[in-house]
């Protein structure tokens, strides 16, 4: 026979009200009468009733937000793909998904829309920019029972339930081995990056300069940029670091923009026809550009981060908290790391 919320709450010493609100969410539970029920719940094998569940969620008109930096952008592109894949689990329960796109990293512009969809949402998916009043903002929903997840990049000193992205350490510390290796060791590397406002694009710099300094303390590190995730500026930007210093012989491109870092590397390059070696690059993720520039071995290889999963994931995640007042297993899930090169395209 199946467990009832009755005898949870018989064992529990509660009223059924309150495993309720347990078992739901709802919250207005002391912590340790919390923790119980749940302990009780899982021992006893409660399950939800999935029918009554969909039906409960159907009255409720849950609304689920989602903001990206994300126009613009083309690497977003599939975790937008994701997220519609993951919409048609969520309409089974009469859950609405709720999209917003932002350019750029403008933090006023971030709080904007978290404001705009704050009144109608239930649960918000978040592209964060690491600023303490985005965290601010972000503590400030989660007081009002509007949950948070993070995704593709995480940020500091918030109460998010959980991220979803890219181990973004990981991800650095492979592009300083396939840099290393491909320099012996002794490399002069620029690093282009997105925006020091996004925690990963961080995170893979730090990542870089651990392996640089446990495997190749030869390999200099002599500059870095800011692209913005914009080729334009990615261009103006890697020119103006390769005329700063001439003696860089391998780039590190650590967000998005690398058509914009490989034709200002060509176009000075080519200006440079006294250089020894060609340049070397390593990027980041597998976008039509960046596979573009794999074929015509213009970069060495990219390291990936599962950008539909991403996104299908963080919605699959809102739904089962929505629906089943089911907290994240755990507070990252993170993407696994692929190496692309033009052989395993």
């Amino acid at each position: 026979m199946s467990v009832t919320i009755k005898q949870i709450a018989e064992k529990a010493g509660v009223s059924r009200g309150t495993v309720d609100r347990v078992i739901n969410n709802r919250g207005h539970v002391k912590p340790e009468i919390e923790e119980r029920v749940q302990k009780i719940a899982k021992e006893l094998g409660y399950r939800p009733n999935a029918a009554g569940k969909a039906l409960a969620a159907r009255k409720k008109n849950f609304i689920i937000g989602v903001i990206l930096c994300a126009r613009g952008n083309e690497f977003f592109d599939d975790i937008l793909k994701g997220i519609k894949g993951a919409e048609q689990e969520a309409a089974e329960f009469g859950i609405q998904v709720v999209v917003k796109t932002m350019k750029g990293y403008q933090v006023e512009e971030q709080l904007r829309l978290m404001d705009q969809l704050e009144e109608q949402i239930h649960f918000l998916i978040l592209n964060p920019i690491n600023d303490e009043r985005i965290a601010g903002k972000i503590n400030e929903l989660s007081e009002k029972n509007i949950p948070v997840i993070t995704v593709n990049t995480d940020i500091e000193g918030s109460r998010r339930l959980c991220y979803v992205g890219c181990d973004y350490l990981k991800s650095g510390r492979t592009a300083c081995g396939i840099l290393g290796i491909a320099t012996d060791g002794k490399g002069r590397v620029g690093i282009a990056t997105g925006s020091v406002k996004i925690l990963g694009h961080n995170q893979r710099i730090r990542g870089f300069y651990e392996t640089q300094k446990k495997r190749f303390p030869e390999l200099n590190i002599l500059d870095i940029v800011e692209t913005e995730d914009d080729k334009a500026t990615g261009y103006t930007q890697t020119l103006l670091m390769l005329n700063r210093h001439p003696g860089i012989n391998a780039v590190y491109i650590a967000a998005a923009a690398a058509d914009g870092v490989c034709r200002a590397v060509s176009d000075w390059q080519s200006g440079n026809t006294e250089l020894p070696h060609p340049i070397k690059i390593v990027g980041s993720d597998l976008t039509p550009s960046i596979s573009k520039l794999l074929k015509e071995e213009r970069i060495l290889g990219t390291i990936c981060q599962q950008p539909w999963t991403q996104g299908y994931q963080s919605v699959t995640l809102a739904v089962h908290y929505l629906v089943n007042g089911q907290k994240p297993a755990r507070e990252y899930f993170y993407m696994k790391n692929e190496i692309k090169i033009p052989e395993n395209l």
